[in-house]
């Protein structure tokens, strides 16, 4: 191999790895995630819920990466979702007592927030929470990614 050919193979090599990195990063989460809930069981948890509200796509810092749109219920003991989340690694879903929409918010008001459990699906979800949390000491629930502390979504349900 002549040595004018190393600079762009390493680079080119390079940018191949860099890829397939970022698009495990992405596809992993899909690949691994447990089933979705069922919409008929969506549909029957959303009938006992004691709160409605609605994730959208337009949020301040929602992007093309990190999004939820759908019908979020909670109830006394859980919160789902009938709609979709972009896939993402390590989601959690925390109630707030202040309604947000961007990172910078989120963080200067997580002390206050609770971390209600673990987003697992990204078609429809179901969390399960304690009993013990006061759903009227909060005001809206939010979808975190922990790991790379970027906002997906929120929504007031009161």
């Amino acid at each position: 191999m002549k040595r004018y050919f190393a600079p762009g193979l390493i680079a080119s090599h390079g940018i191949v790895g860099a890829t397939g990195f970022a698009l495990g990063i992405y596809l992993l989460p899909i690949l691994i995630a447990p089933p979705a809930p069922s919409d008929t069981m969506i549909e029957t948890m959303m009938s006992q819920a004691e709160y409605r509200a609605e994730f959208h796509k337009d949020l301040k810092d929602s992007d093309t990466f990190h999004w939820g749109e759908g019908r979020v219920s909670i109830s006394s003991n859980t919160v789902s979702l009938k709609g979709k989340l972009a896939p993402g690694p390590d989601y959690k879903l925390y109630f707030s007592p202040v309604f947000l929409e961007t990172e910078a918010d989120f963080n200067k008001h997580k002390a206050s927030m609770i971390r209600v459990g673990d987003v697992k699906t990204f078609n429809n979800f179901v969390v399960s929470f304690s009993a013990n949390i006061n759903l009227q000491d909060y005001n809206s629930v939010i979808v975190w990614c922990e790991t790379f502390g970027e906002f997906i979504t929120s929504a007031q349900y009161r």
